[in-house]
């Protein structure tokens, strides 16, 4: 199969909102399910010293894909479920030893992330954890505790360094992975392949995965305001504690049933030609 790059306009972007939440509507238990569990497998797989983590980290691009299989399935009216789990390892060897390596490089770039974190904070990340951790759950003035521990935390020019690198080298280590386990299932390519082509799928569409983004922080901050102002009408605090879960895991979703989409429409695969038989 040959791969093309295709180009959208910067609207796209917010297409690819409205079209994850289309399909999502189509079956949203199975695709609610699916992030759901996933997140508990991550915290039971974090519970295993050494292998557990490791395995959790390399398990996100896969995630990816899985979620593509199922808005594949789901527009073609195909059965959802976890067996697609097993499909991205069901075609050939070959993609199988790249799909492993994707999840294997992944691993090995999130925890260079981390390092070079905890080397500039100087583990002030690991302190305010451990200090919020021993705060008693029990105790009556732990919000008190735990919002004066994290304010004293964000006067540390080197705590913040630290937060600012964790978050933009996850986003700038996403942008190679963003299509390479699709680009493998569908395209055949090589995971060093795969990386390379996802990078520059998103570099094309650049304008349009701004767009993108600047959508989903739109859906964040009004989902927010809806419940602090649901919260603040009906006199309960709690409240938004309770809501942020379940409204986590369906923007979450939603997202995620977008990908396909985003996907299909930056790449394009066609055929080679047939090759011309002698003497012609």
């Amino acid at each position: 199969m040959r791969l093309t790059l295709h180009s959208v306009p910067a609207a796209q972007g917010l297409r690819w909102v409205g079209q994850g939440w289309a399909v999502f509507r189509r079956a949203p238990l199975a695709f609610s399910a699916l992030l759901a569990l996933y997140l508990v497998g991550v915290m039971v797989a974090t519970l295993v010293p050494l292998l557990g983590p490791v395995v959790a980290i390399g398990a996100m691009p896969m995630l990816s894909l899985v979620y593509m299989l199922h808005t594949h399935h789901s527009l073609q009216q195909r059965p959802l479920g976890w067996a697609l789990w097993a499909q991205p390892f069901k075609l050939s060897a070959q993609r199988t030893r790249s799909q492993l390596a994707l999840g294997g490089l992944y691993v090995l770039g999130m925890v260079g992330v981390m390092v070079l974190a905890h080397v500039t904070d100087g583990g002030a990340m690991e302190r305010l954890q451990d200090a919020l951790a021993a705060i008693p759950p029990e105790a009556k003035d732990a919000a008190e505790q735990g919002n004066a521990l994290l304010w004293a935390a964000l006067q540390d020019p080197a705590f913040l360094n630290g937060v600012a690198l964790r978050t933009f080298g996850a986003l700038l280590l996403s942008v190679p992975f963003w299509y390479a386990p699709a680009l493998v299932h569908w395209g055949g390519q090589t995971a060093f392949q795969s990386l390379f082509s996802s990078t520059l799928g998103l570099w094309r569409n650049r304008s349009a995965f701004l767009m993108n983004g600047l959508g989903w922080i739109g859906v964040v901050l009004a989902a927010g305001m809806v419940m602090a102002l649901l919260s603040a009408l009906l006199g309960s605090p709690v409240l938004i504690q309770l809501m942020a879960m379940p409204a986590t895991l369906l923007v979450g979703s939603v997202f995620y049933a977008g990908l396909y989409f985003m996907f299909v429409d930056s790449f394009r695969f066609t055929a080679d030609p047939p090759a011309a038989a002698p003497g012609e």
